[in-house]
């Protein structure tokens, strides 16, 4: 349904989290090298516990090889500097999200790439700098998945009903 693309993770609990979330609500999680981890690392498979297995995880060389990838889609980057906040598009089945290194965010270069209104931020309290990227990507995903009814959600029964 959706994709989200990480660039340059550098923080493997992070993205074993983003990997199980990435399982549990059905998109394809990119990854684009250089990792600052391997994918053998025992904090990433510790966070991401054995939902790897059922992640659809993708490794590209550079940003562009991804994209080219994808086909025809919409891109959103997130970033502190973004200038719509991210409950305000209209997402659709196919759109990407791109997610900065933790430690510095997507570079200038790559973000002038990304139509300025589809550069998204989290609102937060004034004088913080960032959230923790695992953190970011759910918000994010579960706003779009939420417009789309949670499309492909196992229903419980009971739940949701009065």
């Amino acid at each position: 349904m959706f994709d989200v693309i990480l660039y340059q993770p550098e923080i493997p609990p992070n993205t074993g989290n983003i990997m199980r979330l990435s399982a549990n609500l059905g998109t394809r999680l990119h990854l684009i090298r250089p990792l600052g981890f391997s994918l053998d690392d025992r904090l990433l498979r510790r966070a991401g516990l054995d939902y790897r297995e059922w992640a659809d995880v993708r490794q590209h060389e550079s940003l562009e090889e991804c994209l080219e990838g994808l086909g025809p889609h919409r891109l959103f980057a997130a970033t502190t500097r973004g200038q719509a906040a991210y409950t305000e598009p209209d997402y659709l089945p196919g759109d990407a999200f791109l997610f900065g290194p933790e430690t510095r965010g997507l570079p200038g270069d790559v973000l002038e790439g990304v139509v300025a209104e589809r550069r998204l931020h989290v609102p937060m309290r004034p004088d913080n700098r960032s959230l923790n990227l695992s953190n970011a990507v759910a918000v994010i995903l579960f706003e779009a998945w939420r417009q789309q009814g949670f499309a492909g959600a196992a229903r419980r029964p009971g739940v949701g009903r009065q």
